[in-house]
């Protein structure tokens, strides 16, 4: 199905205001959990996991850490890479899939924390796909001239929500917080070149985190009998992931009149690495063209394309008047993507 026809809004972002990007951050919790160490909980193994995943290894928050102190270290360390002092910030975006509270947003205590007061402060619930649709507002914001500089945080702590005995979703997922520094350019050429947003609710039955029994769609056949976990039907997932990918990629590529060479970079959603390596290969692309670090985080969820993008600005791959593509999927169903030039 194409993404018209799945209600995915489509706008080109040129406009006189230019947008650079000036620093980035990252946190992860520091304990390791291995496919060794899974096996011990769930019937898998190392080579189960690896084959069909790519996943070696994830990073699982302690008791007591919650999004909220993964976005803080990120935030601080995005804010003092970017050079700039947190009173700078005109508003500050998480995307997340799982608030510390309903009330308040978790974004209004970051901004609190890091000593960016009063700067705007906006929760984003895209699930994985939630930091592309924050970039994408927070460009937004800029080239519409009614904010200079914005933060852009993808978090969460996904291990809080997960079935431990159903070896289906805990292999999958890890924990950690990344994001951006976005500030307005003097360059119109700078910046968010094209972005789209779509999602397709008539699917959401496929990835869902039900509270209570009026939460499980009918005639369900996933559901492990754990409330306030992760239920996921890992064949129809597959298959929207393989197919949204490969298209948003195409349609990017179509709309702006480029080829696949053109891109010095795709950084997208760490979902499967078979995946991401189909479409890489499709595309006749390089391995260095498309990051993959699946392998050592896990689908991280909101915070698995911002941390990539922070590895990436930390080793210097990426460079002024590079073409970026972002792109991300995930619950909802949604999607969205992000063409920049650095």
């Amino acid at each position: 199905m194409s993404a018209a026809a799945m209600g995915s809004t489509n706008q080109t972002g040129r406009t006189k205001i230019g947008i650079r990007m000036l620093g980035t951050g990252m946190s992860v919790p520091p304990r390791v959990m291995t496919n060794q160490d899974l096996a011990k909980l769930v019937d898998t193994s190392d080579d189960w996991i690896s084959q069909r995943t790519g996943i070696r290894e994830r990073r699982v928050a302690a008791p007591g850490v919650t999004v909220r102190h993964l976005a803080v270290e990120a935030a601080r360390q995005a804010v003092q890479n970017a050079g700039i002092d947190p009173k700078q910030l005109d508003m500050l975006i998480l995307a997340t899939t799982r608030p510390e509270m309903v009330c308040p947003s978790t974004a209004a205590r970051v901004v609190a924390e890091i000593g960016a007061s009063p700067a705007g402060a906006l929760d984003v619930n895209a699930v994985c796909s939630g930091f592309v649709y924050a970039l994408n507002v927070g460009a937004s914001m800029i080239q519409s001239g009614a904010m200079r500089t914005v933060a852009v945080l993808g978090a969460d702590v996904m291990s809080a929500f997960l079935d431990w005995k159903d070896r289906g979703t805990c292999i999958l997922f890890g924990d950690g917080a990344a994001g951006v520094i976005l500030t307005a350019s003097d360059d119109p050429e700078q910046g968010c070149l094209r972005q789209t947003m779509g999602s397709d609710g008539n699917q959401w039955q496929h990835l869902y985190c039900p509270r209570s029994a009026q939460d499980i769609p009918p005639n369900d056949t996933i559901f492990s009998g754990a409330f306030e976990t992760m239920q996921m039907n890992g064949r129809e997932i597959y298959r929207f992931a393989v197919a949204t990918l490969q298209g948003e990629i195409d349609r990017a590529l179509d709309a702006m009149g480029l080829k696949p060479s053109d891109l010095a970079m795709i950084i997208s959603h760490q979902s499967n690495s078979r995946i991401m390596e189909s479409a890489r290969q499709r595309l006749g692309l390089p391995p260095e063209k498309l990051y993959i670090n699946i392998d050592r985080y896990g689908n991280t969820s909101s915070a698995s394309v911002p941390i990539c993008l922070h590895e990436l600005w930390q080793a210097g791959r990426l460079k002024a008047g590079d073409l970026v593509l972002f792109v991300a999927l995930g619950g909802g169903l949604t999607w969205a993507s992000s063409l920049w030039r650095i």
